[in-house]
């Protein structure tokens, strides 16, 4: 595992795409911040870069990767070596790569110039949702073999992620709007990897005028230090049930 993740790390880190998503990343923060004198107003500036740029090109990148590494793929699945190991060798550097393109160009940025708890949570939560994207992307590959349908699977994820989830949310919500539904619009911010980093971050900076329908009856039950552990732990889980998923699928397919 060590030789194929060290293979697709550096591999992936000479990327023409993998730097020029670095260097716009860090020319969009640089210039964030140096337009800005409050840090805060520069970590809102940043928040739907992180929230949406980051998850779009972690997961298409991702998911045209694997397609134009079918090849290799195939070579070292004839090898005498276990299809687990190899599958997760791919994640591993593929998310690195992605987490160290995201840490050079926003994450230094924010922590050079927002060295506080709101540019912490914001690094981790781009960090995290990096992760869960690529993961994504991974089970979008192997879902289908035409590149076309991947490709086509894994926008459609994003879109529905960062723009479709939170437009059903709010329709169930005024629906339903005579009947208590505290408890049931905290367990559909679960299904949202999206929604919960926003939330995070947002609660972090405090500012409630600022946060949807969801985020801020989420809040009320989860504006607490136990909330926010859990609200890591369900990011972490959506990081790796993707990739379970992913793994099964790649152990059954025929090659």
């Amino acid at each position: 595992m060590k030789k194929i993740i060290k293979y697709v790390l550096l591999d992936l880190l000479r990327n023409r795409i993998i730097i020029a998503f670095t260097v716009f990343l860090a020319v969009i923060s640089f210039s964030v911040f140096n337009l800005e004198d409050n840090p805060s107003k520069g970590i809102l500036s940043l928040l739907n870069l992180v929230l949406i740029i980051v998850p779009l090109v972690s997961i298409v990148f991702s998911t045209i990767y694997v397609y134009n590494a079918a090849e290799f793929i195939e070579l070292l699945v004839s090898q005498p070596l276990r299809r687990v190991n190899i599958w997760l060798s791919i994640f591993t550097g593929l998310a690195s790569s992605m987490c160290v393109a995201f840490l050079v160009g926003c994450g230094l940025p924010v922590l050079i110039y927002a060295p506080t708890d709101v540019g912490l949570m914001m690094t981790a939560m781009g960090l995290l949702l990096t992760i869960v994207f690529v993961s994504i992307a991974l089970l979008a590959s192997v879902l289908t073999r035409d590149k076309a349908k991947g490709i086509g699977v894994a926008i459609l994820l994003w879109f529905y992620f960062t723009l479709i989830f939170d437009g059903i949310v709010l329709f169930l919500l005024f629906q339903f709007m005579d009947y208590p539904m505290e408890k049931p619009m905290v367990v559909f911010s679960c299904l949202n990897p999206v929604d919960l980093a926003r939330i995070l971050i947002l609660l972090k900076l405090d500012i409630s005028a600022l946060m949807g329908a969801t985020s801020a009856i989420f809040s009320n039950f989860f504006g607490n230090q136990w909330g926010m552990a859990a609200t890591v732990l369900i990011m972490i889980a959506w990081a790796f049930t993707p990739l379970w998923w992913s793994v099964r699928k790649f152990n059954r397919k025929d090659l």
